[in-house]
């Protein structure tokens, strides 16, 4: 392969990583290190470009010179992203210091007109101290981005394997300048692209994390951490599927909290607050995994109870939920006392949909509130569509 098919391959797919890698530093929130891994690809860049510029004056010192002090600045730029991307406790005065020395051989290099051997070496060993130091940072942190960083940490050693020995190789082997050339390229490519999929991992990260967190402000009712309406008609087809087997059924239990205006009216709205989230917590300590648990309105709640083979059953847990909502709430030093009306409705017995089981539950509840409050009735239809409940 032609030095000018390495230089047009190099060039563009640097160009490529430099644009992306500058694509995600404007993006807020962005881990630092991606603005500085973009200004060490724009120094790779550089000197590549300088290869282009000076080739034609045929003054070997002078572009081999160039090429590695533009070389040398890429990497100090390259730790300092890693240092940054990730919370590496390294001074990074360190590595400028070590690119300082770097170019400082090249220079009492070029002007005491040196061996190419000479020359070579010096910047050569600073290169793969600076690539060395990449694959052990990478390989230390591998667990937080196992697949990337794995990656990142294998080039980089063997990028460093090459610094350290490409003078020598070429020295022996001048065949060797080319086909080093082209290896060196593709690692570098390698160790850029690594990095630039953990950036993306990232952002991978934070949009999973984003959705989670709006699914959760969607379904959950922000007050009492249970369920709300819009998540409990989601995942009441999944109840049903639970109520498949024989002689299984779904019971709703629609629970109105008994004397809570008065609390929230005399006591503010913050002890109100309070009380909806201790009778919450009530709730999901009685409710099974498999049930489903809502709040529906200001003191109303919904259970969804699955897996039920008779109305016993439905009448047992009504009874553990009235006594939990009996019990006094502690708010501060101050007590308060509630107690809940409860309706009760059955799938398939009384509704084949979640709207109209919702209803039948509603009403049974309305009559034990006319009965006289903190109780449990099971909804009843009549023949003629009235309505009758069944007091347990």
């Amino acid at each position: 392969m032609s030095y000018e098919m390495v230089h047009t391959f190099g060039f563009s797919v640097y160009l490529v990583l430099f644009l992306l890698l500058l694509w995600t530093c404007r993006i807020p929130r962005t881990n630092s290190g991606s603005g500085w891994w973009a200004a060490s690809i724009f120094f790779a860049l550089l000197s590549r470009l300088s290869l282009v510029l000076l080739i034609p004056g045929n003054d070997m010192r002078t572009i081999v010179t160039a090429y590695a002090a533009l070389n040398l600045l890429e990497k100090p730029f390259l730790l300092s992203g890693l240092k940054r991307f990730l919370n590496l406790g390294t001074n990074s005065a360190w590595f400028w210091a070590a690119a300082g020395l770097g170019e400082l051989w090249l220079l009492a290099a070029w002007i005491g007109d040196t061996s190419a051997l000479a020359r070579g070496l010096g910047y050569s060993l600073v290169n793969a101290g600076c690539m060395l130091y990449v694959a052990l940072q990478c390989h230390r942190n591998s667990k937080e981005e196992p697949r990337w960083l794995r990656l990142a940490s294998l080039s980089a050693a063997a990028m460093a394997a090459h610094w350290a020995c490409g003078p020598l190789l070429v020295e022996h082997y001048p065949g060797w300048f080319r086909h080093g050339f082209l290896l060196g390229t593709v690692l570098m490519l390698l160790v850029y692209m690594s990095l630039l999929a953990m950036v993306l991992s990232q952002f991978q990260r934070r949009l999973l994390e984003a959705e989670a967190k709006a699914l959760d402000m969607a379904f959950l009712d922000p007050l009492t951490g249970l369920n709300n309406k819009r998540y409990m008609n989601t995942l009441f087809d999944h109840a049903l599927l639970l109520a498949t087997r024989p002689h299984h059924m779904v019971a709703i239990f629609y629970i109105d909290l008994d004397n809570f205006k008065p609390i929230n009216d005399a006591a503010g709205h913050h002890v109100g607050d309070e009380v909806l989230k201790a009778i919450a917590l009530r709730i999901k300590g009685i409710v099974r995994s498999t049930d489903i648990c809502a709040r529906v309105g200001g003191d109303e709640f919904i259970v969804i109870g699955t897996q039920l083979e008779n109305e016993a059953q439905a009448f047992e847990v009504a009874k553990k939920l009235l006594a939990q909502m009996m019990q006094q709430v502690q708010v501060g030093e101050s007590q308060y006392l509630l107690g809940a009306s409860i309706g009760i409705s059955l799938y398939p017995h009384h509704a084949r949909d979640l709207s109209k089981l919702i209803q039948c539950a509603d009403s049974a509840m309305y009559q034990v509130k006319r009965n006289g409050k903190s109780g449990y009735e099971i909804y009843k239809a009549q023949p003629d569509g009235t309505t009758q409940v069944q007091a347990a």
